[in-house]
């Protein structure tokens, strides 16, 4: 049978009616151990909900079939997916080479979790192969893609990177929440992992908390899903459920994100209020070129530089209504939020640091006409 598209791969990997009662949703396995046959007896290999769960199972293929991985495991949050794949890859004095706009849970997790540990990393910026080649180490294990970038919106070129870090004999991991594999898929561009916040696009609705790593091969595949049973940050099997739930409208949804944003983005371009609008779609931004080439759309993420400054931007950010003030992104509601103070406020005072007059829009799938009336009204507020 031919590989299916992915909207069709999102609405059935991994989820066939339940055998027993033919209910099209698979049914939550809301148990936290399992019955054995016999001592080490185990049905379909589960004991403990720890070291899993068939709800898991399910989201696991899911997850898997949407980026064209072998493999995937599913967690508890974003961090906790990628502190299980560090830890299952790295060991004490090994380097890892990440973008200078990453998302700031992610810096600190590097900065002030695993540094203790004897990790090492660099920041650099990702586009200048120039520099990327320079900031490598003969113990370099990692190079860290994230792309579009949070909160900055700019584009790596995964395919180049990941040779240059093959090249180096690292391993090239992608943050891929931003675009989700709806836009975008680095498997297929020469990444040997992605990781995901799957709370965000995947999830879709602001319900569920929960993280992922997918593997282009079976090379780190134990090695993490030891972490993952060792340390126990697993997504429960509700969180599972509510997560497939939401992947299964993922193509539709993020399709109404992009067409959103790119409107929002293509007001902001001509309006005087914004020095600079942060969003690959436009011709204008550096990436296009290369987010055209790699993604199937530009997604539902764009920042906006308020030309009167730090305050204004604050100001601003305080002053819609549709776009609710709140952290996280990819729900089908608008959010905004200033990063300065709430997303990226670990990384204040470092080389991370986003500038002061930046908001950032998480565009929703609410009509795109009023969206950008309520933005109005918010430049109308702050102009008073």
């Amino acid at each position: 049978m031919p590989e299916h598209s992915f909207a069709t791969r999102a609405i059935h990997a991994g989820q066939e009616p339940d055998p027993t009662t033919g209910a099209i949703i698979p049914p939550i396995y809301q148990a936290s151990t399992h019955v054995q046959d016999g001592i080490g007896g185990f049905r379909d290999g589960y004991e403990y909900n720890r070291a899993g769960n068939p709800t898991r199972s399910s989201l696991e293929v899911q997850l898997a079939a949407l980026e064209g991985g072998t493999r995937a495991l599913s967690f508890a949050s974003g961090l906790a997916a990628e502190d299980a794949l560090l830890r299952g890859i790295l060991s004490p004095g090994d380097h890892v080479l990440l973008g200078n706009d990453v998302y700031g849970g992610t810096y600190r997790l590097f900065a002030r979790v695993l540094a203790k540990w004897g990790v090492l990393s660099t920041v650099v910026e990702m586009s200048d192969t120039d520099a990327v080649r320079a900031a490598l180490r003969p113990e370099t294990k990692i190079v860290w893609i994230e792309t579009p970038s949070n909160p900055l919106l700019k584009i790596v070129d995964i395919a180049l990177i990941a040779e240059i870090a093959h090249a180096a004999g690292a391993v090239a991991v992608v943050d891929n929440t931003f675009a989700s594999p709806a836009l975008q898929q680095p498997l297929s561009l020469g990444a040997d992992l992605v990781v995901h916040s799957t709370t965000k696009y995947l999830g879709g609705h602001s319900d569920v908390l929960g993280g992922a790593v997918v593997f282009g091969d079976d090379r780190f595949v134990e090695d993490v899903k030891f972490q993952q049973f060792a340390v126990g940050a697993v997504s429960a099997p509700l969180d599972a459920w509510l997560t497939t739930r939401g992947i299964k409208t993922l193509a539709v949804r993020v399709r109404q994100h992009s067409e959103n944003a790119q409107a929002v983005a293509e007001w902001a371009a001509e309006r005087p209020e914004f020095a600079q609008v942060y969003y690959p779609g436009l011709a204008s931004h550096a990436g296009h070129d290369i987010a055209a080439r790699q993604m199937s759309g530009f997604g539902g993420m764009l920042s906006l530089g308020l030309a009167a400054g730090g305050a204004a931007a604050k100001a601003f950010a305080e002053s819609t209504e549709l776009f609710a003030l709140a952290e996280s992104l990819g729900g089908v509601e608008s959010l905004i939020g200033y990063p300065p103070d709430m997303t990226h406020a670990s990384v204040r005072g470092t080389e991370l640091a986003v500038p002061e007059n930046v908001v950032r829009l998480s565009v929703g799938i609410e009509d795109a006409a009023d969206l950008i009336a309520d933005l109005e009204q918010g430049l109308s507020r702050i102009a008073r």
